[in-house]
C-alpha cells in the first residue's frame, strides 16, 4: 500500500527549527586592549620568569607598533618598578591580604600604576581596569581602588626595592632606588663631526637627549653618525683605548647588538665581532650598514670557538643578569635571584680564563658586565690572576665618576643623578705579558 499523501496545498511548511541569531557583542571599551597586553606582560615576568622585552611581542599581538603598544609596555614597566609600594597600598585597603598571584592584585597594580604614574584619570582607570576582571571579583577591585582614591594616596619619592634585592645591594640600595624613580634619558654615542640631536654632552662623543621622540626621527639618524647607547655602556669600549698601530686587531666578545663593535670600529680598530646567536648578529650587521662601519662577524660559542691569530685587545661584554639595566628593565628586580647570579658567574669565570689565552704579548683585556651584583663584578676581578692588572684612571672617565681603589670601575643608577643617572656596570682591565 502506498503511503497516504497529504492533500495538495500551495502552502509550504517549514518544520526545521529557526536559527538562533547570535547576540550582538558590545564594543570593547576604548583603551582595554593595551591593558590586557600589560597584564599578560606582567604575568609572563612574574609567573614564567620571562624578560619584559621578550614578553612584549606575544602579549601585544594585534596592537601594532604605535601608541597602544607603548602604553602597554609603560603600564607593565611602572607596575613592576613600583610593585612593592603598589602592593603596600593594596594591602592597606583590604581586610584580608590578597594572595600574591591573585588576579585582582595584578589588575589593581596596573590600575594604580595608570593613575599614580601615568596620570590616567580615576574614572578612566575604573572603566578599563574592571573590564580585566570580567566574570571575576570586580566589586572587590572597585572598592579597593575607590578607597585609595578617596584617601588621596601617593607613592614615595623612590621605589621600594624588594627585600632580597636591597640586601644584595647593601649600602648602595638607597641611591640606586632613587635612580629608578624616573625612566632614563636617551643617550647616544656619536662619531666625530656627526650630525647629532640637540642635547647635553657628558664626555666627548656622547650626547644625552630628552625622552619621548622616536629614535628614527632624530637629527642625523639616517646619516648614520650615531647610535643609541647608555653612557655607562659606552665606557668599556672607550677603556680599550686607541689601536696601537694601523691594522691592530680587537675581539668584541658577545658583540650583539653592536654598540661596542661600532665604537671600536669608529676608533680605528680592525674588529672581529663574535656572538653565539646568528639572529642577533643580523642586528649588528644592520647597525653597521646604517653607520657605514665595518667589522668581521663570526657566529660562534666563545667556549668552543678558537681564533686563528692572537688579538691586540679583547673586550668581553660578558653574559650577565643585567640587573644594572633596572632603570629600563624593572623586571630584573623580580626575576633575578641567587640561582641566576651563580649561573652567570660560572659562565663569566670560564669566559675570562679562555679569552686570556687569545691575547698577543702586551695586549689589553677589558671585562664588563651590566650587572649590579658583586658576584659578577668585583668577585670575578679579584679571582682572575691570569693577566697583570691594568688599572683604570680618573682621566679616562666622565667628570663625576672615579675608579675604585683597585683600579676598577663601578657605576650604578644613583650616580650622576643631577645629570640624569646612568646604568649599572662593572669594568676591569688587564694586560698580557
Amino acid at each position: 500500500m502506498k503511503p497516504v499523501q497529504p492533500p495538495h496545498s500551495s502552502r509550504r511548511y517549514n518544520t526545521s527549527r529557526p536559527t538562533r541569531q547570535p547576540r550582538p557583542q558590545p564594543a570593547e571599551v576604548a583603551g582595554l586592549a593595551p591593558r590586557k597586553a600589560a597584564l599578560r606582560m606582567v604575568d609572563a615576568v612574574l609567573r614564567r620568569g620571562e624578560t619584559l622585552d621578550n614578553a612584549v611581542p606575544s602579549a601585544c599581538q594585534g596592537l601594532g607598533l604605535g601608541a597602544d603598544r607603548a602604553l602597554a609596555r609603560a603600564l607593565a614597566a611602572e607596575a613592576l618598578r613600583w610593585m612593592v609600594d603598589l602592593d603596600a597600598l593594596i594591602d592597606s585597603a583590604t581586610q584580608q591580604v590578597l594572595p600574591e598571584d591573585a588576579k585582582p592584585r595584578a589588575v589593581l597594580r596596573l590600575m594604580l600604576a595608570g593613575w599614580l604614574r601615568l596620570d590616567t584619570p580615576p574614572h578612566a582607570v575604573v572603566a578599563t581596569g574592571l573590564e580585566l576582571l570580567s566574570g571575576g571579583p570586580r566589586r572587590l577591585a572597585h572598592g579597593v581602588f575607590s578607597a585609595l582614591v578617596r584617601r588621596g594616596v601617593g607613592l614615595p619619592d623612590a621605589p621600594t626595592l624588594p627585600t632580597a634585592v636591597a640586601e644584595r645591594w647593601a649600602e648602595r640600595a638607597a641611591p640606586i632606588a632613587a635612580g629608578l624613580a624616573v625612566p632614563p634619558p636617551l643617550d647616544i654615542s656619536a662619531r666625530a663631526e656627526a650630525l647629532v640631536p640637540e642635547g647635553v654632552s657628558l664626555m666627548p662623543g656622547h650626547v644625552r637627549c630628552g625622552r619621548g621622540d622616536a629614535v628614527e626621527t632624530l637629527a642625523g639618524y639616517e646619516a648614520g653618525g650615531w647610535w643609541v647607547q647608555d653612557l655607562a655602556a659606552a665606557l668599556p669600549a672607550r677603556l680599550v683605548g686607541a689601536p696601537p698601530r694601523a691594522g691592530a686587531r680587537v675581539l668584541d666578545l658577545c658583540a650583539a647588538p653592536g654598540g661596542k663593535t661600532m665604537q671600536l670600529a669608529a676608533a680605528g680598530w680592525d674588529v672581529t665581532a663574535l656572538d653565539a646567536s646568528p639572529r642577533r648578529l643580523e642586528r649588528v650587521a644592520a647597525n653597521l650598514k646604517r653607520t657605514g662601519l665595518q667589522a668581521a662577524m663570526v657566529a660562534g660559542d666563545a667556549m668552543q670557538w678558537t681564533p686563528d691569530a692572537p688579538f691586540d685587545a679583547i673586550l668581553i661584554d660578558a653574559p650577565c643578569t643585567a640587573t644594572g639595566t633596572c632603570r629600563r628593565h624593572p623586571d630584573v628586580l623580580h626575576r633575578i635571584g641567587p640561582r641566576q647570579i651563580a649561573e652567570m658567574a660560572e659562565i663569566q669565570q670560564a669566559m675570562l680564563a679562555r679569552a686570556a689565552g687569545w691575547l698577543a704579548p702586551g695586549g689589553r683585556l677589558v671585562y664588563a658586565v651590566c650587572s649590579l651584583e658583586r658576584a659578577e663584578g668585583e668577585d670575578q676581578a679579584e679571582a682572575f690572576t691570569a693577566l697583570r692588572p691594568d688599572p683604570i684612571t680618573a682621566d679616562e672617565l666622565p667628570q663625576g665618576l672615579t675608579p675604585t681603589a683597585q683600579g676598577w670601575l663601578r657605576t650604578d643608577p644613583g650616580m650622576l643623578a643631577d645629570q640624569g643617572g646612568l646604568d649599572g656596570f662593572f669594568v676591569a682591565r688587564w694586560r698580557a705579558g
